[in-house]
């Protein structure tokens, strides 16, 4: 029961930008607000004790959520995405002042003794996803202060998504064909 309701409790935290888009528009007033809110507490209440740092979002998301009810305000519920992303950019950059950098932790799990040539790799890997993040939460806070709610669902739901992949998938790329021939 507890996996099935992490899965969920998942898909439903990346499926929020479309989730509000549908709220918005088609439930009476408050409803995506309470029901994203009962979601992220469900998610932080399910997190792992070895994930203590993604709270912070999640309970930032709790207030945002029960804040945006309580207040009667909708637009706060558009603010969300910029706090994933104001997150992930701290932690990510943290990782490169403290090391070892979060791709090279990522990657220690698949390859534990990482060849030493490609930690500086791997710091470079880091940096474009710390650029990724400033990106994404710049754009993440403008369509929510100055964008129709179908725009910052675009952005926000898909437009944010395939750059997230296209890095993923572009760095994978480089890795396998140009890397390996060096």
């Amino acid at each position: 029961m507890r996996v099935l309701l992490q899965v969920l409790t998942a898909l439903a935290l990346i499926a929020y930008p479309v989730a509000v888009y549908l709220g918005l528009n088609y439930l009476p007033a408050g409803t995506i607000a309470l029901v994203l809110c009962l979601l992220l507490i469900v998610r932080l209440m399910l997190q792992k004790q070895r994930v203590k740092t993604l709270a912070l979002p999640l309970l930032v998301g709790i207030a945002l959520t029960a804040g945006s009810f309580v207040a009667k305000r909708s637009d706060w519920l558009l603010y969300y995405p910029v706090v994933i992303n104001l997150t992930m950019l701290a932690l990510f950059s943290y990782s490169l002042y403290q090391g070892p950098s979060m791709i090279e932790r990522l990657a220690r799990l698949k390859e534990p003794d990482l060849p030493d040539e490609a930690i500086g790799y791997l710091k470079k890997v880091t940096l474009l996803w710390c650029g990724l993040f400033i990106l994404n939460g710049t754009m993440a806070a403008y369509t929510a202060s100055f964008t129709s709610l179908a725009t910052w669902t675009l952005y926000n739901g898909l437009i944010a998504y395939v750059l997230m992949g296209l890095l993923l998938g572009g760095e994978w790329l480089y890795r396998s064909f140009w890397l390996k021939k060096t």
